[in-house]
C-alpha cells in the first residue's frame, strides 16, 4: 500500500475490514485524511484498496486486537510513519449471544471482553497520551445504544459496552482543556456481519433488516460528532434516536424485557 510521502492528517480506524468501521474509513478517506487501518482478517488488504482509491494513502495492518500483542503491533507501525495520528476510531468489537448461565462459551465472553473493553482501553492508553502530549486530537469510541440498558441474552456484550460509554464519558470530561476531543458512538441496531457473527441469526433482532440502521449513515453521524468534539452520538434513523432518548425514562426492567424479546433465540420467526 502507498504509505511513504504521507503529508494528510493521519487517522487510525479498527475494525476497518467492514460494517461501521469500513464506511469510518471511507468517511475519513473522503474528509481528507491518510489512514492506518486495523482488523483481524485478510479483508483488510482489499478494504485498504478501496480507501486509497478515494484518494487516502493507507496503511493496513492484520492483527488481533484481543491481545496485548496485537494492540502495541499496530501501535508500533503506525509510530514507524513518523506522523502524529489527529484521530482513532477505535471500533472494532464483537457480539456473543444467549443464556449465559445455560447457553454461552465463557471463552468466547472472555474474548469479547479481550476486544470490546481491554483492547480499547489499551489502544486509548497509548493513543491518548500522544495526542495530549501535542496538545491536539480526536477520539471516537465505538459504544452502543445497548450500553444505556440491560440486555438479557447478550449479557457480556451489553456490559462491555456500558464500560466503554462511561470510559469515553470519563475521558471527555478528563482531557477537557487539552486539545483532544473524546466522542462515543452510539448506534442502534445496524445492518453488517455483527449479528451472524454473534450467533443472532434465529432472533428477531438479528432478522429484521428493514428495522437496521446503515452502517454509512451511522459512520457519517458519528464522524459529524467527532470533528464537533461532541461527548457523545445516538447514531443511525430518527426511530433510533428517538430510542436513546426515551431510554432516560424507561424503568431498567422495561428495557431489559423489550430487549428480551428482541434477541430471544427462535423470535425471528414470530416477527
Amino acid at each position: 500500500m502507498a504509505t511513504s510521502g504521507i503529508s494528510k492528517p493521519l487517522a487510525l480506524v479498527t475494525g476497518a475490514s467492514s460494517g461501521i468501521g469500513y464506511e469510518l474509513a471511507k468517511v475519513f478517506a473522503r474528509n481528507g485524511y491518510d489512514l492506518v487501518v486495523a482488523a483481524e482478517g485478510a479483508g483488510i488488504e482489499g478494504a485498504a484498496r478501496d480507501f486509497e482509491l478515494l484518494g487516502a494513502r493507507c496503511l493496513p495492518v492484520r492483527t488481533d486486537l484481543s491481545t496485548k500483542e496485537g494492540v502495541e503491533r499496530l501501535y508500533a507501525e503506525a509510530k514507524e510513519l513518523a506522523v502524529p495520528i489527529e484521530a482513532v476510531a477505535i471500533n472494532a468489537g464483537v457480539g456473543v449471544g444467549g443464556d449465559f448461565a445455560r447457553a454461552t462459551d465463557l471463552e468466547q465472553e472472555i474474548a469479547l471482553v479481550n476486544l470490546n473493553v481491554v483492547s480499547t482501553v489499551r489502544l486509548a492508553k497509548l493513543v491518548v497520551k500522544d495526542m495530549v502530549a501535542r496538545g491536539r486530537g480526536r477520539v471516537l469510541i465505538t459504544a452502543s445504544i445497548a450500553g444505556i440498558m440491560p440486555t438479557p441474552l447478550e449479557a457480556v456484550y451489553g456490559a462491555s459496552k456500558a464500560f466503554t460509554l462511561s470510559f469515553a464519558a470519563s475521558l471527555h470530561d478528563e482531557l477537557s482543556g487539552t486539545g483532544v476531543t473524546v466522542t462515543a458512538l452510539m448506534p442502534g441496531p445496524t445492518n453488517t456481519n455483527f449479528f451472524h457473527r454473534a450467533g443472532l441469526d434465529d432472533t428477531k433482532v438479528g432478522a429484521i433488516e428493514k428495522n437496521k440502521n446503515q452502517p454509512a449513515d451511522v459512520a457519517k453521524q458519528g464522524f459529524d460528532a467527532l470533528m464537533a468534539g461532541k461527548d457523545r452520538v445516538v447514531a443511525g434513523s430518527l426511530a433510533t434516536r428517538l430510542q436513546g432518548a426515551a431510554a432516560r425514562f424507561i424503568p431498567e426492567r422495561l428495557k431489559g424485557r423489550q430487549h428480551r424479546k428482541m434477541a430471544e433465540p427462535g423470535s425471528a420467526a414470530k416477527h
